[in-house]
């Protein structure tokens, strides 16, 4: 008899206690939710994270405060959230840095972006664009293809630092294609651009808004872009896999994602409101002048691209020995 009561109590509280969780979820949220962001204010991580804010909040009904923590090429955003309570509550908006080309780089991190993190939904992509001065005698990624093979070592590229996603860009070419060309490293973006656009180095994957700009001023000559479709904001310029180099593809991916164990109804919640209010016409033209494209998915999808673009880029920076500071 006893033993018939406790278990009956014991079914209860089980029962309260799943009760509970479907009450808070369904519920979800009653409070604020921190975006963390891996980056200072400015540039394309934090657009998307403050885009966010302004469009899915007012739908969650709870305000999105946008949290920067830069620092450690992304890592000590990422560390925080994959420790922080997996409520919902704190949350990652995610980059190529953080979640992918980061985790390949270095070896110790305190954190997993497969195991550490609940995937909720990719939220844009950016291509970059492959220019040369007009100096150099190339017209297409074939013709590159042909003047590394002809004037090996003499070929030279920018970037923004080794890692750096115009440095990994070329490290992918190079793989593609068996050839060397010579990495010019700068500190930043603008003395890169400006470097190729005075013709003191002779290509370069550059950022899609700067170097769009220059391209269209003449300054530059696109070669291509390094996503797999062209680019609904540049349709004119043909992709590095249509001109020469089949397959290949590198973009920035952004994205939301919360501490793994975080309950499934939050996750699907967000999901929810993301997809629904992200893609309006207004952030769409807001965004393209950044060379922004919205883009959403299902938590499954980006789950799946996330670990493979981890795999591919692990195995290239593994193979080619690309090591960082």
């Amino acid at each position: 008899m006893k033993r018939s009561r406790m278990v009956r109590s014991s079914v209860m509280t089980l029962c309260a206690a799943v009760a509970l969780t479907a009450s808070t979820a369904y519920g979800y949220p009653v409070k604020p939710i921190r975006l963390i962001v891996p980056n200072a204010p400015g540039g394309g991580t934090d657009t998307i994270a403050r885009a966010i804010a302004e469009k899915v909040g007012p739908a969650l009904g709870q305000q999105i405060i946008v949290d920067n923590r830069a620092g450690g090429g992304g890592r000590i955003a990422a560390e925080l959230v994959a420790r922080a309570p997996k409520d919902g509550y704190t949350i990652l908006q995610g980059s190529n840095s953080a979640l992918i080309t980061g985790p390949a780089l270095y070896t110790k991190l305190n954190y997993d972006p497969i195991k550490d993190f609940a995937p909720i939904s990719l939220t844009a992509t950016t291509a970059y664009i492959l220019a040369c001065h007009p100096s150099v005698p190339a017209r297409s990624v074939k013709d590159v293809i042909g003047l590394a093979r002809t004037k090996k070592g003499t070929l030279t590229y920018g970037s923004t630092g080794p890692g750096s996603a115009a440095h990994l860009g070329m490290v992918l070419l190079e793989a593609m294609t068996k050839t060397e060309l010579i990495h010019v490293p700068f500190k930043g973006s603008v003395p890169a651009m400006l470097s190729l656009a005075q013709g003191e180095i002779d290509i370069m994957f550059g950022n899609y808004q700067a170097t769009l700009s220059l391209v269209r001023s003449g300054r530059l000559r696109a070669l291509g872009q390094s996503s797999l479709k062209r680019s609904s904001l540049a349709p004119d310029i043909p992709t590095v896999s249509e001109t020469g180099l089949p397959g290949f593809s590198m973009q920035q991916f952004y994205s939301v994602v919360a501490p793994a164990g975080t309950p499934r109804e939050v996750i699907q919640r967000l999901n929810q409101e993301i997809v629904k209010h992200l893609p309006s016409d207004d952030l769409r033209k807001r965004l393209s002048a950044e060379g922004i494209e919205i883009s959403v998915s299902t938590p499954d999808e980006f789950g799946k691209l996330l670990a493979s673009e981890l795999d591919k880029w692990t195995k290239l920076i593994r193979t080619a020995g690309v090591k960082v500071d």
